[in-house]
């Protein structure tokens, strides 16, 4: 990481599928809690009135842990999980919002829509970061990152639980940085104070 010229970072972006709850539950509890930027988390699941997962997610890390609603505002050193059957689109560096329009890659929330938003927002302060998953959703998102001058994490296929989307990414985009889990907190934490170690 050191041997890249950084800079601020305004917005973390981290989307996957099958198998990618597994690697936030590992990552997570490491994460600083003064990062000073927002993580913006879509992953796709299936609609229902029950679900937990936001309370999941609160027990698993030290950050501020919310369900994104229409209009919410965005704020520093808070992980925003995408509601289900809901894309994720972001308005401005302050402000989220939902979208109900038809599915991309048969899926709702679309990593592809979030990342591609968050590109046109945050332009070279964005990183974008995908992890294991059963389809091609996040590809393109990760191009529009690429080509604003944002910076592209992949989960390394070998380590994901499902690889097709972390794979194909790996052949579509030529990615900053091919990550292992156990390297992702530590990568993270390091965005929030790499001013000191340039």
């Amino acid at each position: 990481m050191e041997n890249r010229n950084f800079k601020d970072t305004g917005v973390v972006l981290i989307g996957g599928s099958a198998g990618s709850l597994k690697v936030l539950f590992e990552l997570l509890p490491d994460l600083d809690e003064d990062l000073g930027f927002p993580i913006i988390v879509v992953v796709h699941r299936k609609a229902a009135p029950d679900s937990h997962l936001e309370s999941v997610f609160k027990k698993h890390t030290k950050l501020n842990a919310v369900e994104i609603e229409d209009k919410m505002p965005l704020k520093a050193n808070t992980i925003y999980l995408a509601p289900a059957d809901y894309h994720v689109l972001l308005e401005t560096t302050n402000e989220l919002a939902l979208d109900y329009s038809e599915k991309l890659h048969y899926s709702r929330p679309s990593i592809d829509v979030t990342f591609q938003s968050g590109a046109e927002i945050f332009g070279s302060s964005a990183v974008a970061l995908l992890l294991s998953g059963a389809n091609h959703d996040g590809v393109q998102g990760l191009k529009h990152i690429k080509s604003a001058g944002g910076t592209v994490l992949i989960q390394d296929p070998d380590t994901a639980e499902v690889d097709l989307m972390p794979r194909e990414a790996t052949i579509q985009v030529i990615a900053d940085y091919i990550i292992k889990p156990t390297e992702m907190a530590k990568f993270i934490n390091k965005l929030a104070n790499r001013i000191d170690h340039n």
